[in-house]
């Protein structure tokens, strides 16, 4: 069949990405094609003539925010928007009902066909909707960098092998699937000056072991620091497994990484942990803990901790809460169980009640408060090395992170000061905290 030839130079292009940072960088990816196309990118949505919507399905949640968004954005086409090209997870996983029943979108492409953008794009012109999920085509490793302009997000593998009885991620993403490790350092290399690079991946720690038969980590962090342009390296998603000693030695003598680990735990019972399929127990994780600030004293952890999983009893939930009390990690996020379709976890008998999941996450983070509001009050009239991130112009302050804040998912320190510069990193006295956030000055600004 002949394609018809259209000059997209003179079409408006933008995009919306929903979901994780990993999800962020495809879509700067993807972008990136756009660009190198000659094309034009808008940050005003109702000035696009073709949209693009990069979608996350890891949840019922995040499948209902990508339907929604593509139904309200789809009224526009009664104006400029000619196109909207749904991508990414969602298409990945249900691609044949989205293209039956999801008739205000007009092209859908998987998480590995941007590189069949522009292909995709001329048939939809041409037969109006297109179903391009699995035709494939090569991203390369140019980005168009929609995070603040001192940090990036630097995905370092695809997919996953843990397969834990929750999660449909190796069912829309796949087996787990490290990118070369000279292609990461390339990529790294042209993103400019970062006083920040973040690693990410459904799991950093196992990078390597599919294309070079051992974890590989250490080394791709050696290289990475080594590269002038990046200042420090953050990890995230480091299981607790896989943290050996090589990768501890590597954070703790390399003056270029963070002493920084997002470990998800998800559970600390070994019941539930089992029910859910993770490696480990309350033992091993107690015991990596205390390791970690042995061999590294000033590292900050953070977990993820999910409530009322299939048979998770009221003594279970004690045990949970009881383990962030002895662990009292710097950082916790908590989510309610949700029960996914095509999830080994979805069959379990004795499911929990919405409202008693949502009890018990409030609960987590009543708990994780006040170890929060103990850990931060320790600061107080001390001074940290802050990076700016930007003016709060609601606070009427600058806004940065310290090494135990991440991007998006941490707690800020607001600070006052005469001037500070977004991507530098100043001296802030800490005053004061409401148990996540930091407030303080640096040392010229005159109170």
């Amino acid at each position: 069949m002949k394609i018809l030839t259209i000059d997209f130079t003179k079409k408006k292009f933008g995009m919306i990405s929903l979901g994780c940072d990993k999800n962020r960088v495809d879509s700067e990816k993807l972008l990136s094609i756009i660009k190198n196309n000659g094309c034009d990118i808008t940050d005003d949505i109702q000035n696009a003539q073709i949209l693009i919507i990069n979608t996350c399905a890891f949840l019922n949640s995040a499948r209902k925010e990508a339907i929604e968004t593509v139904l309200d954005c789809a009224v526009h086409k009664s104006g400029n928007l000619e196109k909207i090209v749904v991508t990414g997870c969602l298409p990945q996983k249900f691609a044949g009902e989205l293209f039956e029943e999801l008739t205000e979108a007009d092209i859908f492409l998987g998480t590995n066909d941007y590189g069949n953008f522009f292909n995709a794009l001329e048939l939809s012109y041409l037969e109006e909707r297109v179903n391009f999920v699995g035709k494939g085509g090569e991203c390369g490793i140019d980005r168009v960098i929609t995070t603040p302009i001192h940090y990036a997000y630097l995905k370092i593998a695809d997919g996953c092998n843990n397969h834990c009885t929750y999660c449909l991620i190796p069912k829309i993403r796949g087996c787990y699937k490290s990118l070369p490790m000279e292609q990461l350092i390339e990529e790294a290399a042209v993103l400019g000056n970062k006083s920040e690079l973040i690693l990410v991946a459904q799991d950093v720690t196992r990078y390597g072991i599919d294309l070079y038969g051992s974890k590989k980590l250490p080394e791709l962090l050696r290289k990475l620091t080594a590269l002038d342009n990046i200042k420090y390296v953050r990890l995230l998603y480091c299981y607790p497994d896989m943290i050996d000693d090589a990768l501890i030695t590597e954070i703790c003598e390399n003056s270029k990484i963070i002493k920084y680990l997002d470990i998800p735990m998800q559970h600390s019972e070994n019941r539930i942990l089992k029910l859910m399929n993770r490696k480990g127990s309350r033992l091993e994780y107690i015991q990596l803990i205390e390791k970690l600030r042995e061999k590294i004293p000033s590292v900050a952890i953070r977990s993820t901790f999910i409530a009322g999983f299939p048979n998770e009893t009221e003594e279970d939930f004690e045990g949970l809460c009881d383990f962030l009390k002895e662990t009292r990690f710097e950082n916790c996020g908590f989510f309610a169980y949700s029960r996914e379709p095509d999830t080994a976890a979805y069959k379990l008998p004795n499911q929990i009640t919405a409202k008693v999941k949502r009890s018990r996450v409030k609960q987590l983070y009543s708990v994780q408060k006040q170890i929060s509001v103990d850990k931060l009050s320790e600061y107080t009239g001390k001074t940290l090395k802050v990076l700016c991130d930007g003016i709060d112009y609601q606070n009427n302050c600058f806004a940065g992170r310290t090494y135990f804040q991440a991007p998006e998912i941490d707690g800020k320190v607001y600070f006052n000061a005469v001037n500070a510069v977004q991507g530098e990193y100043y001296e802030v006295i800490i005053e004061d905290n409401d148990g996540y956030d930091l407030y303080g000055r640096t040392k010229d600004f005159d109170i």
